[in-house]
């Protein structure tokens, strides 16, 4: 899980900010609850201390980007780097997308474990995370990645290892970039209940 970045255009402390009767991490991270993972690393950069305290109750192991100012694609590297020596593959998670849940993640092992090398979800066609990376690729990701898009121009690059995997009815993509995303979904979870 990505979880990093400084929020700017939130305005900071994006990650603590309240959802839902926790705070946007914690949601996030209930919703990875039940996915068939072996373990979660979160990968924590501006707010590290913040954080802390807010992922340890979920049992997820939290390593520091040191070079979090760099963009996504930094800690996308740091968070690969972490990964146990036997993982297989790893699945890339926003910490800002608390609604892709478990579910999402169910679906692109279950892509991989029938051959995919790279599972990304769609949401109406349109590719966007979570995404799984056979550990085959990471040397290409580790190579290629670069700034703050994250692996989008990587998947464009590499059509061929590419498999999307249709989330439209478990999960939705929609992610908390300013105070007033917050607040939007917010009050779709109020109208929800």
């Amino acid at each position: 899980m990505l979880a990093a970045g400084a929020g700017s255009r939130f305005g900071g402390g994006k990650l603590l900010a309240p959802l839902g009767g926790n705070t946007l991490i914690e949601t996030t991270l209930l919703g990875l609850r039940g996915a068939p993972v072996d373990e979660t690393i979160v990968v924590v950069g501006n707010d590290a201390e913040g954080l802390v305290g807010f992922c340890e109750p979920y049992g997820v192991r939290l390593t520091e980007n040191p070079d979090w100012s760099e963009g996504m694609a930094s800690s996308v590297k740091r968070g690969l780097a972490s990964c146990s020596p036997d993982a297989r593959a790893a699945v890339v998670v926003l910490a800002d997308q608390p609604l892709v849940g478990a579910e999402a993640i169910e679906r692109l092992v279950r892509a991989f474990e029938g051959g995919a090398s790279v599972a990304v979800a769609t949401y109406g066609g349109r590719r966007r995370n979570p995404a799984l990376f056979d550990r085959t690729t990471w040397p290409m990701l580790e190579e290629e990645l670069a700034g703050d898009e994250g692996a989008r121009r990587f998947l464009k690059r590499h059509p061929d290892l590419v498999t999307e995997v249709p989330c439209d009815d478990v999960a939705d993509p929609t992610d908390v970039d300013t105070v007033e995303d917050l607040r939007r979904l917010q009050a779709r979870l109020r109208q929800a209940r």
